[in-house]
């Protein structure tokens, strides 16, 4: 995380969210909310969405928000930590201190992401696995009501090629003597940890397994392709595939990904659940890459490297979201291209 401020998320963006979120907000009138991870890209949209809320609809709720290193997130965000309904909490996920009161509300959705910390394998496994269990211990003890376990598709391993769309039901899971598979079978551990809690001490608790993401807030230089195309775009420079292109994503705008989250918590029926976080439209690499210069109107050359292996089946990360659509009525309402559009822009490019 950079020390740059970043700007606000758009004003459009908001009004969506509050748009699509507006008839629950009133369960959290007057609550104490305790987010974990609100500092990263899902935890800025999170709460820049529940602030908007909070000010527009009068809600009187706090959240507090667990940080290593509260000065720097005030530098990265300075309309964010000095709002004044949120308490920044300094702390490691694995060992905070609990902040005295109640706190109904909990999102845990702290969860290193990145690159190095994936090469880190033991280190990451250990901070998700006992992170989550700090956390647990925290809600056990400060009447929190409603849980909400932000965990990844990353639980399924990889995706057989005969499921276009991985359901909730898939039981298939990481190979777990990969030492790349260490973010997968953390969070597998981190939603069995949250579900024996959960009905050990009566919490309501829900899981939101997320997929693939583009928005404000995404890291544009590191290993995320979307990222690095509109980087590329905005840069002036070509787009360079290091693959075949082949391998199938999605993509959910994060104005989307803040409503999915924030009605999981708040709307689902009570006795928890679990649902997948995404886009069902499946895209390849190079067809991405594609939607970036066309969304952006550039003429940037695309130059893969590779070429497909003849016979073999293609890598594919892309959810069935039908269990959310029925039981919650969530649905996509950004589309891929906009999305890159609104995340561009919102970097500086000129549209």
């Amino acid at each position: 995380m950079t020390c740059t401020a970043a700007k606000p998320i758009a004003k459009r963006d908001l009004s969506e969210v509050l748009d699509h979120t507006r008839d629950f907000w009133s369960e959290v009138r007057g609550e104490r909310i305790l987010l974990t991870g609100g500092t990263g890209f899902f935890g800025c949209w999170l709460l820049e969405g529940f602030l908007h809320a909070n000010r527009a609809l009068g809600l009187g709720a706090e959240i507090t928000v667990l940080t290593r290193d509260p000065v720097r997130f005030s530098e990265k965000a300075p309309h964010l930590a000095h709002d004044p309904a949120v308490q920044l909490l300094q702390g490691d996920i694995r060992s905070f201190a609990f902040p005295a009161g109640e706190f109904g509300y909990l999102i845990h959705a702290a969860a290193d992401t990145s690159a190095q910390a994936a090469e880190q394998s033991i280190e990451l496994l250990g901070s998700m696995i006992d992170g989550t269990r700090r956390v647990m211990d925290f809600a056990s003890s400060h009447g929190t009501r409603k849980l909400l376990m932000v965990s990844s598709g990353a639980v399924y391993g990889p995706q057989p090629p005969e499921i276009a769309h991985m359901p909730e039901n898939w039981l298939g899971g990481p190979d777990w003597l990969n030492p790349q598979a260490a973010y997968g079978e953390g969070k597998r551990a981190a939603e069995m940890i949250a579900a024996l809690y959960a009905r050990q001490h009566g919490i309501d608790c829900r899981i939101a397994r997320c997929f693939a993401f583009v928005g404000p807030h995404l890291p544009l230089d590191t290993h995320f392709a979307i990222g690095n195309f509109i980087r590329d775009v905005i840069e002036g420079k070509p787009i360079l595939i290091q693959g075949d292109g082949t391998p199938l994503r999605s993509y959910l705008y994060t104005a989307d990904l803040t409503i999915w989250l924030w009605t999981m918590l708040l709307r689902a029926a009570e006795g928890g659940g679990c649902w997948n976080v995404g886009s069902s439209e499946a895209v390849s690499i190079a067809d991405l890459a594609r939607a970036v210069v066309d969304a952006l109107g550039v003429k940037a050359p695309i130059t893969i490297m590779r070429s497909a292996a003849p016979g073999v089946p293609l890598t594919q990360y892309v959810p069935s979201v039908d269990k959310a659509q029925r039981e919650l009525g969530l649905q996509v309402w950004v589309g891929l291209r906009e999305a890159i559009r609104r995340t561009a822009a919102w970097y500086g490019f000129t549209l």
